[in-house]
């Protein structure tokens, strides 16, 4: 596309978040909403994937007008319309991917797709108000915790990224076994603010070795388990964990998954020559790791970018990254399927 000055609606429902968002040709955001489904979820502890996409498909046209009428703009502005179509639940996906395939259709406009990784590290891009590539991007949240090579906003190489559970993911669980609420990484933080890091030296996996860039959070889990209920215990509904453990365990696992994320995170940067890191995912939100990473910028004599606070969380802010594929001509046919999934190395996702 060659307009010089258009607007474009970003959809995002990757998972459970229903958010819109319209952005300019100059990276202004011109509105943005964004409909959270925590409660939704909260007394499951997790995200139910049926629940999800019921929830999108009754909030995804409400959220799309609210964010027009904010923006005083009406569908008739609008000069593309963009989605992230991987990585995520596949029912969640299909929503958004189906509203943006209407609205291209019905108005005659460029159709986008956005990958949802990408697009949480061009939040740097959007809060620094500054090209940021070439970096390392480092996206940690509920079901990512990958590194990549982002040679520009639009090529990524994926370094390494975890085995098992993703940051957040852990989070959830060890809240949940510590009797915290949903969701895990606010809850652990709170906890962990009253307690000793240092009381249980929990797990660190590949923390010392330099040939992979890869994550693994498993055994993390399972060792806050056992220290909880021994080995093969299971039942946590019948424990009563005093106060002050519940902090010390909070915080030693913290610091265990802040250890394992900084010390690749300054890998990544080593084995490619960089030396700007840019953060973000929800686990991005978490003051232990932004103060950990701050510190190992400072020392490294490397520059951090984390995408703030407001753009940690899914939103479709960050699918501004859109407007960088219109400008280089880089639409879909109506034809774009999905790759619901999660990133791992040496996998593939089939397109639905």
């Amino acid at each position: 596309m060659r307009k010089s000055d258009f607007h474009i609606l970003t959809l995002e429902t990757t998972c459970d978040e229903t958010a819109a968002a319209i952005v300019s040709s100059e990276l202004k955001v011109l509105g943005a909403v964004v409909a959270s489904q925590e409660e939704l979820h909260r007394r499951f502890g997790g995200v139910v994937p049926e629940l999800a996409s019921r929830a999108h498909v009754e909030r995804i046209l409400p959220v799309i007008a609210e964010t027009l009428q904010k923006s005083n703009l009406s569908l008739s502005d609008l000069d593309g319309v963009a989605v992230a179509t991987t990585p995520g639940l596949a029912g969640s996906l299909l929503v958004g991917l189906m509203a943006a395939k209407t609205l291209a259709f019905s108005l005659n406009i460029p159709l986008i797709a956005v990958d949802h990784l990408q697009a949480h590290i061009y939040a740097c891009r959007m809060s620094a108000e500054k090209n940021v590539f070439p970096c390392v991007g480092l996206v940690v949240s509920g079901g990512h915790t990958s590194l990549f090579d982002c040679h520009s906003a639009t090529e990524f190489e994926l370094l390494g990224s975890t085995i098992d559970d993703a940051a957040g993911e852990a989070f959830d669980k060890v809240a949940s076994m510590l009797g915290l609420s949903y969701p895990g990484g606010p809850s652990i933080q709170r906890a962990a603010e009253a307690g000793d890091a240092d009381t249980y030296a929990f797990p660190r996996a590949f923390i010392r070795d330099t040939k992979t860039l890869d994550f693994s959070f498993s055994g993390l889990k399972t060792a806050v388990r056992y220290q909880l209920t021994g080995p093969g215990g299971a039942d946590f509904s019948s424990l009563k964990i005093p106060a002050q453990e519940v902090a010390n365990i909070a915080a030693s696992f913290q610091a265990a998954v802040v250890d394992c994320v900084v010390a690749k995170s300054v890998l990544g940067l080593e084995k490619t020559g960089y030396s700007r890191l840019c953060v973000g995912g929800g686990v991005a939100a978490n003051a232990a790791l932004r103060a950990a990473l701050s510190r190992a910028a400072g020392e490294g004599n490397w520059e951090l970018i984390t995408a703030p606070l407001s753009l940690c969380t899914d939103n479709a802010i960050m699918g501004a990254i859109a407007v960088e594929k219109l400008q280089e001509g880089v639409t879909e046919s109506l034809d774009l399927g999905i790759r619901p999934g999660l990133v791992r190395k040496n996998t593939s996702n089939a397109g639905l």
